[in-house]
């Protein structure tokens, strides 16, 4: 295992990929006249952070090993499908990368991109008044996105499955192409995935909170599924990892570990999102009482006598 760790994946797809993401969400951001607030700190951070999580999932031993274990390769699959986007997603990356490719510099009357759910954040901030119609339109094409959040999860989950499936899983071992298909798919799969829960500025999530729940539980209950189906089964369904590496385990443990990495390994992620889900529903309950009943205070009410006497 030691002489296995010393092997690195060469992608240079990978780097140039994630490069030119770092180089533009950069260049983006530099041609903002005002200082970047701690928000935008924190978005930029996670969104490196997320680059950085694809090339350990890609580029470190773990792509190497990836064609050797299965149970690293479920490992990678949640690296590149799973963690890495959700953190791309959070850091709110699109207006940066807009900017990267507009002329000259922009000023910033609304506060940049600001927390990824507010109104300001939403509202194409970085846009100058004379250029809101044009902001407005790119907005519009971007709703397409999450439009149809049902939608959208299940193809998400259907690529992530599909490259499960023993045919492609040991067709991409030995074909550098379908190789790099598999991994662009899983990252944008992920990047769909998370953009129908999170809000991403200038996207805004208009799906309710509890369908958006709903949708992660749908996703959990898949992946349950299919890890227990690994875990609990009795035959080889990837014969192409029977190599000289599983010498310590079977290419059946290897196996099953993977299903427990997958079974196990989506939970974390998929309970933060909930929780937070969860918690958003419940405040905006909490709002729509509070209005409630501050209206109910504030409109005069009818009294069933009248105020004056009258003579009958």
């Amino acid at each position: 295992m030691e002489a296995d760790l010393t092997h690195w994946s060469a992608s240079w797809a990978a780097l140039i990929g994630c490069g030119a993401a770092a180089a533009c969400q950069l260049a983006g951001w530099r041609k903002l006249r005002a200082g970047a607030g701690k928000e935008q700190r924190r978005e930029a951070a996670l969104f490196y952070g997320g680059l950085l999580v694809l090339l350990i999932g890609l580029v470190s031993p773990v792509g190497y090993l990836s064609g050797v274990y299965l149970w690293i390769r479920a490992l990678q699959g949640l690296l590149i499908g799973i963690v890495g986007p959700g953190m791309i997603v959070l850091g709110a990356p699109w207006t940066a990368f807009r900017l990267a490719f507009t002329r000259g510099a922009v000023s910033d009357p609304a506060g940049s991109a600001g927390p990824a759910g507010s109104a300001d954040a939403m509202a194409d901030p970085v846009a100058l008044p004379d250029r809101l119609p044009e902001a407005d339109r790119v907005a519009g094409r971007r709703r397409w996105l999450t439009a149809w959040p049902v939608a959208a999860v299940v193809l998400a989950n259907a690529v992530w499955l599909a490259w499960q499936f023993p045919v492609l899983t040991d067709a991409s071992r030995g074909n550098v192409g379908l190789a790099l298909l598999e991994h662009a798919s899983f990252v944008a799969a992920g990047l769909l995935f998370w953009l129908q829960l999170i809000s991403s500025g200038p996207l805004r999530q208009q799906t309710p909170p509890l369908r958006r729940t709903a949708l992660v539980v749908g996703t959990v209950a898949a992946w349950t599924v299919f890890g227990m189906m690994l875990v609990f089964g009795s035959g080889v369904l990837y014969p192409g990892y029977q190599n000289s590496a599983h010498h310590l385990m079977t290419v059946l443990d290897d196996q099953q570990l993977s299903g427990a990495v997958w079974w196990m390994g989506i939970l974390p992620p998929m309970i933060v999102v909930a929780v937070a889900l969860m918690m958003h529903w419940l405040n905006d309950e909490e709002s729509a009482e509070l209005s409630a009943g501050l209206d109910r205070l504030l409109t005069p009410r009818r009294h069933g006598w009248p105020s004056r006497p009258v003579i009958r």
